[in-house]
């Protein structure tokens, strides 16, 4: 890539409409010529943003299995490729861009080897203050980018081929071109958990780098822990189970600790073993 490639910004959404009017308000002015939003419970309410990008919507039906979230940035993927898209960035419906973010991804993807995975900072804001959070431009004084993952300054571009456990699925780039190499989700997740650790370990089967973008900063808006929900940790246990059978080692070990120590699950890993057990709704984690 040389001149600024295509852009277009995939985001998943069920609900959260403010988070996701937020959302497209920071994309305003920004270096962006698309947006897909897919839509996993219902039809988007895009309504107009003044200055944001043009923006399209498509649909991924929900199963009992829980919301299709590694299908939906397929089809998101999909359609952003059918309008001739250079570059995909994901951004999950609780990410605001900071200014900016978009040029960064886009300067790391004309820096960086073919087979690269682009990576921003994430940091989590607090929940909102009663006028609701400020302009994106003043995000960074409420929130740090996460201590666990690499967080280079503004222009630098940190590339290895480990810790690919590292990788999430809020905010992340990739060319057209390894996309397609890189194959998308396994749509046999679904709903919460472990499809987002599973893409970069398959990417790194075939040959990707992790690139860590300085700069390329979203900030994660509140909501209580959607782990915590008693659906969401059958969906937990679903796909854990299915990623150790994929990959011979246990995700979210810490998460699926908590869930043992609450008497929501049983899960020893020396063992192989993990279930759900009765009762399991009323658990204690906090």
């Amino acid at each position: 890539m040389t001149a600024r490639p295509s852009t277009a910004v995939v985001t998943i959404a069920a609900g959260r409409e403010a988070h996701l009017s937020r959302q497209r308000e920071a994309l305003a002015g920004e270096a962006a010529d698309l947006q897909v939003v897919v839509g996993m419970a219902g039809p988007p309410d895009l309504g107009d943003v003044p200055g944001s990008p043009p923006v399209v919507s498509t649909l991924v039906t929900a199963g009992d299995a829980g919301l299709p979230l590694a299908a939906a940035r397929n089809a998101g993927a999909r359609v952003a490729l059918e309008h001739d898209i250079e570059l995909l960035v994901f951004l999950d419906v609780d990410c605001i861009p900071g200014p900016g973010a978009l040029a960064r991804y886009q300067a790391a993807a004309r820096r960086v080897p073919p087979a690269t995975v682009l990576c921003g900072p994430v940091a989590y804001l607090p929940p909102p203050p009663p006028r609701g959070y400020p302009a994106a431009g003043e995000l960074a004084r409420l929130a740090e980018p996460h201590p666990g993952r690499p967080a280079p300054r503004p222009g630098e571009i940190m590339l290895e081929r480990e810790r690919f456990e590292l990788f999430w699925s809020l905010s992340f780039a990739t060319s057209r071109e390894d996309w397609l190499r890189f194959g998308g989700f396994c749509e046999e997740f679904a709903g919460y958990g472990a499809e987002d650790t599973d893409f970069a370990l398959r990417a790194a089967d075939r040959g990707a780098l992790l690139a860590w973008v300085g700069g390329a900063t979203a900030f994660h808006q509140y909501h209580p822990p959607s782990r915590h929900e008693p659906r969401h940790i059958r969906e937990l246990v679903a796909n854990a189970l299915l990623f150790h059978r994929r990959h011979g080692f246990w995700p979210m070990t810490d998460w699926l600790t908590d869930l043992d120590l609450a008497g929501a699950v049983r899960f020893d890993p020396e063992s192989g073993t993990l279930r759900l057990l009765p009762g399991f709704r009323n658990h204690n984690l906090k």
